[in-house]
């Protein structure tokens, strides 16, 4: 990996800028995305209250515009013209990296399409830091928030269920117990982390195996980030190939290389690729 010297690193360049913030602790915030937002001749945010918080602990006068879910569609026009126009300006969300869960993307797809020069300033994520303390696989997949609706709710749990690594996704409080019967019946023999007010004063990591989880007593304040660990396939107790399988492989012997088929076969079944090759090579001796 190559690292340019500071000398080397243009700070100065107009266009958007997505600049993280913190997600909690408001120490939690780089030097570069505080210069950023100090020269910015606009920040777009979600709440202008919350956001004020943070500004106005690092002194920053830049103007602030209101930029939530019901009107980031109205406000693009505006935008990419103060942008065409030569202005600098910085897109933040409450909390963490915008667009990931939170406003962004429309304005950023726009950007694309109008070739204005998008400028990312990373920072704090409420994912990352999740995985990070797990303790789990480091290879995840990420839903963001659990739909409203029960039924859509059951269908996101069983599909991401199916993958091998560890899973992340947001909920609010409020739903947290409605959804304990579904992690059980879909995460069976795994481990989960609930996160909740990470990085504030009342920082908690509440770790459970799945299949002992129970209803919780009280009300989780604050959105969660939930972790469940990777699905570990015990390679000890793999299935064996069965005269189904075998007559599939008879068939394909000829058509394929033996790497092929051991390939097809050992995903669609949790069989030992070496019983597979084995095989494949027993057939291709009796040809």
């Amino acid at each position: 990996m190559i690292i340019k010297s500071q000398s080397e690193i243009k700070d100065d360049e107009n266009g958007l800028y997505i600049v993280s913030t913190p997600i909690g602790n408001l120490k939690d915030i780089t030097l570069r995305a505080i210069e950023t937002l100090k020269k910015s001749s606009y920040i777009l945010c979600e709440d202008t209250r919350v956001s004020r918080n943070l500004l106005d602990r690092y002194e920053i006068k830049s103007k602030l515009i209101s930029n939530h879910k019901f009107n980031e569609s109205k406000n693009l026009n505006k935008i990419i013209d103060h942008l065409k126009s030569g202005e600098t300006i910085s897109l933040i969300s409450d909390a963490g990296t915008p667009s990931i869960s939170d406003p962004g993307a429309i304005l950023v797809n726009e950007c694309i399409k109008n070739n204005i020069k998008i400028i990312p300033i990373p920072g704090p994520s409420a994912v990352t830091v999740a995985v990070s303390m797990s303790g789990f696989s480091e290879k995840f997949i990420f839903h963001g928030f659990l739909p409203e609706k029960k039924k859509a709710i059951e269908n996101v749990l069983n599909k991401i269920s199916k993958f091998e690594e560890t899973c992340v996704f947001f909920i609010s409080p409020k739903k947290v117990n409605k959804i304990i019967p579904e992690l059980k019946k879909n995460f069976s023999g795994r481990k989960i982390v609930f996160c909740r007010e990470v990085t504030k004063i009342y920082e908690e990591f509440i770790r459970k195996d799945v299949d002992d989880l129970d209803i919780f007593n009280m009300e989780l304040k604050g959105e969660l980030t939930v972790v469940i660990s990777e699905n570990k396939i015990d390679k000890n107790h793999s299935q064996e190939l069965t005269e189904s399988d075998k007559n599939i492989i008879k068939m394909m012997i000829n058509k394929l290389t033996v790497k092929e088929i051991t390939e097809v076969i050992g995903q669609t079944k949790d069989i030992s690729k070496k019983e597979i090759y084995n095989y494949c090579l027993k057939l291709k001796n009796e040809i």
